[in-house]
């Protein structure tokens, strides 16, 4: 082989490197919030509690990923929005109603069925106070929300996938859930990114590409205000 043909191999191969990076970093990197930013602090009265109320689903139904698993959220109008990026105001008390009605599996990593960062480090499904979680009994866990910088993490215990469960968000409370409650306060002004740590992006090497990595789906952000 000529040199002029393997000098033209080598900078194929990294043209393509090339290409399949900047598909990687556009595909499962980029953020993009398909319902924008949604506003919990200008009809929230100074000191009082925000009534934080979200939906988790195995599929959302509608839209460019209709397969991929999400997060909504209820606005403060009680319309739901498929956003993961909420304005709430500082120093206040968060009291969250989590609707799941996704299936779940065994936690790769057991600490993540612990509850921590809340109020009590304890959170309630189903009228039931618990702290912990064994995703080796019952029917695993769904899905989590873990605040890293405010020390949260809460485990989303899932519902028996047996049954014909909600396809298209938002669900209704006639089909197969389950509902969490918990409180947690909020720091100082800030941004905090929130996560879900239960590799849940089907198809995905390891479950964490799609939904897992694009805001909108499986993560997004606590935008605190003073």
């Amino acid at each position: 082989m000529s040199m002029g043909k393997r000098l033209a191999g080598v900078l194929s191969f990294f043209v393509v490197a090339a290409a399949l990076v900047v598909w990687a970093v556009t595909t499962l990197i980029t953020p993009g919030s398909p319902g924008g930013v949604v506003d919990f602090t200008s009809a929230q009265t100074a000191g009082t509690p925000v009534n934080l109320t979200l939906m988790t689903v195995g599929s959302i139904g509608f839209g460019s990923h209709p397969t991929w698993v999400s997060y909504m959220v209820k606005s403060p109008d009680g319309q739901w929005e498929h956003s993961t990026v909420w304005d709430l105001p500082a120093n206040s008390t968060i009291n969250v109603t989590v609707e799941q009605f996704d299936s779940g599996s065994p936690l790769r990593n057991q600490v993540l069925g612990q509850v921590t960062g809340t109020v009590g480090d304890s959170a309630v499904l189903n009228g039931k106070t618990y702290s912990e979680y064994n995703s080796n009994t019952g029917f695993g866990v769904a899905h989590t929300f873990a605040v890293p910088a405010l020390g949260i993490e809460v485990p989303f215990i899932g519902v028996d996938g047996s049954l014909t469960l909600c396809g298209v968000a938002p669900c209704k409370l006639s089909q197969p859930h389950n509902t969490i409650t918990f409180s947690f306060k909020t720091h100082g002004p800030g941004s905090y990114s929130w996560q879900c740590f239960v590799p849940c992006g089907l198809g995905y090497l390891y479950g964490n590409g799609g939904p897992m990595s694009t805001q909108g789906y499986m993560g997004g952000f606590l935008n605190v205000e003073s």
